[in-house]
């Protein structure tokens, strides 16, 4: 029967893209690309990942040994073929929380020993450190983006930049004998995970100061706000000098200690937050840079960490060792795979990730990096199991605009009725125009965030109205519910189509996605 019904729906948007029928110029929203102005490009970089030793995200996502769809290095060769249709551009490790009890050192040669993980209540077996993390971005063609223990001293960050990239001393000749005889070109470091206070800030200037000293090509970042605080204006004040990026963090429905799932509706009244949340933080970056405590355009944001979901853990996280044979120990760890649950990530998962994306091309003059959290298992947009993967909805977000999208961001004004829920409300369409280097080819996303109904959607591109028949890419399903899993892996998926406007009317499906390209002379 729901083969039945999602046939049905095809063939309703087959009728709604390519047939003939004379189409109203009745419109309730409209994009309209503003040719005069000048595209910028966008840093491909917002399109990165991040995976923290948490849950099934390294040990029985990334990296498996003895798995039978691992590679002899244990990585899973399914995981890296679908990492790869994403073209991850950056990948932050090992944490993330996590990172508050590592020390790099027991994650290097072959003497590694298992060690306590504090913070999350389990063993550490250390078999995934640093050469295997960089190992997973050259697999990847992805820029690895390290992330320090916050509570260690400077040696110990300074030490393992040295380790990382120094032609020659003692480190240097460490990693040579542990297997990677050049450096490992580490370009990106964090000092610390979400960490805020005077101490913390005065830590930052000291390693950043001592981190540039060792090697003055890298770009440092550190704990900017979180959770929707404010930065300390004292960070740019004392550190500012030091650092290239500040490090954002946010996921918009807390599922930390209670796990919810709210509904379509509500998710979607959460989809404008984004916009907001950078907005704000580009408003402070601006203040220090008024201020002449940071050059214009010196700082970026890294939003290194987002998404629609956090993961859920209970009763964690701590900072010391826990009975590992304590049966509340036991059951608070089994709650974590709540996350792992397939129906949970639905349309709303995909179009959150639409609106984030857009608002970070939106804000490409500041916005340069962002690290979906995480990338495999928990609330991630690929789940593995033992036997395979499964690509969530929000994978195909990602995948359509890593693939899809033009070089170049042109801006669009929007105009639409509001979608409510309650008191709150948001656009009912999201948008974001994209071009290529010659100004010729467009590539244009088009957001209904509507539940059900279709949205008339007038689109001019300068002073032209679109006519005709376009080639476009859509990602919808039956209802705003469905979601991907092992056994219907590919209810959700993007669908080649063409796509009918009329008087630059187009007719959007309910609770969709869609990319249209449009070539040349239109």
């Amino acid at each position: 029967m729901k083969h039945l019904k999602f046939s049905l729906l095809l063939g309703l948007l087959s009728c709604i893209f390519s047939c003939n029928t004379q189409q109203s110029a009745f419109y309730q929203a409209s994009v309209t690309i503003n040719t005069n102005a000048p595209s910028k490009t966008y840093n491909p970089m917002i399109f990165g990942g991040f995976i923290e030793h948490f849950g099934k995200q390294i040990y029985g996502g990334v990296f498996d040994p003895g798995s039978l769809l691992s590679d002899e290095n244990g990585f899973r060769t399914d995981v890296i073929e679908a990492l790869n249709e994403l073209k991850v551009p950056v990948i932050r490790w090992p944490g993330g929380c996590f990172v508050d009890g590592y020390h790099w050192m027991n994650g290097v040669g072959n003497n590694r020993q298992s060690t306590d993980d504090i913070r999350w209540g389990v063993i550490e077996p250390n078999t995934f450190g640093t050469h295997e993390f960089i190992e997973l971005c050259r697999l990847l063609d992805a820029e690895p983006y390290i992330c320090h223990n916050g509570l260690a001293d400077v040696q110990e960050m300074s030490d393992w930049i040295q380790y990382s990239n120094a032609t020659e001393g003692e480190l240097a000749e460490m990693r040579k004998k542990n297997g990677d005889l050049n450096p490992l070109s580490v370009q990106i470091w964090s000092v610390g995970n979400e960490r805020e206070g005077r101490d913390y800030i005065h830590k930052v200037r000291d390693a950043g100061s001592a981190m540039k000293e060792m090697d003055s090509s890298i770009m440092v970042t550190c704990s900017g706000t979180h959770g929707g605080s404010n930065i300390d204006p004292y960070l740019f004040e004392s550190a500012g000098k030091y650092l290239d990026y500040i490090s954002v963090h946010e996921y918009w429905i807390e599922n930390w200690q209670k796990h919810s799932t709210p509904s379509y509706m509500s998710c979607m009244m959460l989809s404008e937050k984004p916009e907001s949340y950078i907005k704000r933080v580009i408003n402070q970056i601006q203040t220090a840079e008024t201020e002449g405590h940071i050059k214009k355009g010196q700082i970026k944001i890294a939003f290194d960490e987002w998404n629609l979901r956090s993961w859920h853990h209970p009763g964690f996280q701590r900072f010391e060792k826990v009975d590992y044979d304590d049966p509340e120990i036991i059951k608070l760890i089994k709650a974590r795979d709540k996350s792992l649950n397939p129906s949970i990530y639905n349309l709303s998962d995909a179009l959150f990730a639409a609106s984030f994306l857009n608002s970070c091309i939106r804000n490409t003059d500041y916005v340069s990096m962002a690290n979906i959290a995480p990338l495999v298992n928990q609330t991630g947009p690929i789940y593995v199991h033992p036997n395979g993967i499964v690509k969530r909805t929000h994978f195909h977000t990602i995948a359509m605009y890593v693939n899809e999208l033009e070089e170049y961001f042109s801006k669009a004004e929007i105009n639409a009725e509001k979608l409510s829920d309650g008191k709150d409300s948001v656009s009912v369409i999201d948008a974001i125009a994209t071009v290529d280097k010659k100004g010729e080819n467009w590539s244009i996303s088009l957001v209904n965030r509507h539940p059900s109904d279709n949205i008339d959607c007038k689109v001019t591109i300068g002073d032209e109205q679109l006519n005709g028949i376009y080639r476009a890419k859509i990602l919808t399903g039956e209802s705003t519910n469905t979601y991907n899993d092992i056994e219907h892996p590919n209810r959700v998926i993007p669908r080649d189509v063409e796509l009918k406007f009329t008087k630059g009317v187009v007719k959007l499906p309910p609770h969709s996605l869609t990319i249209v390209h449009v070539k040349g002379d239109f």
